[in-house]
């Protein structure tokens, strides 16, 4: 292993309601169990708001429910199809930043099927997209994992990015 492990600032994935694909929860655990050897981090699951129909009011109560546990001082990074692309070394620069400043939590958030709602869009520090095609919420959580993965072996001079 690198030299580059943080140990100061927690990192914490939050998603909107549970994985539901076998294979996409195989693939965030792999990751997952790989980025253990780098940084601490938790992945926090926020219960569906099933019961409400209405996308616009489903948005908001998932907003609502993101919001409320954000706490001052939080680096909110909410993926968003219409948020900034990064290269994969950008993404690498760019979290190494992050953890360097005054944050004690980089908490990035997928949002539910409909996306975020305004007040969650506001709120975010940085929306970042992954590209200008859509892709489920449920996959995106996989394609997270393994950029922050991907991210902290760059960071690290290893192998698995290939340039």
């Amino acid at each position: 292993m690198g030299s580059y492990v943080n140990r100061k600032v927690m990192i914490e994935f939050w998603f909107m309601g549970e994985t539901k694909d076998r294979y996409l929860q195989e693939g965030i655990q792999i990751y997952f169990d790989r980025l253990k050897h780098y940084t601490k981090f938790e992945k926090r699951i926020f219960k569906d708001v099933k019961t409400i129909k209405d996308a616009n009011q489903l948005k908001k109560a998932e907003g609502e429910k993101f919001i409320k546990s954000m706490l001052p001082g939080d680096f909110i990074v909410l993926l968003d199809e219409k948020g900034r692309v990064f290269t994969s070394l950008e993404l690498a620069a760019a979290l190494e930043k992050w953890q360097t400043s005054s944050h004690k939590r980089i908490v990035f958030i997928v949002a539910g099927a409909y996306g975020a709602s305004e007040d969650l869009s506001i709120r975010a520090d940085l929306k970042l997209s992954f590209s200008s095609m859509t892709f489920s919420h449920q996959m995106i959580r996989l394609m997270l994992a393994e950029q922050i993965y991907r991210a902290y072996t760059i960071l690290n001079n290893e192998k698995y990015h290939n340039e």
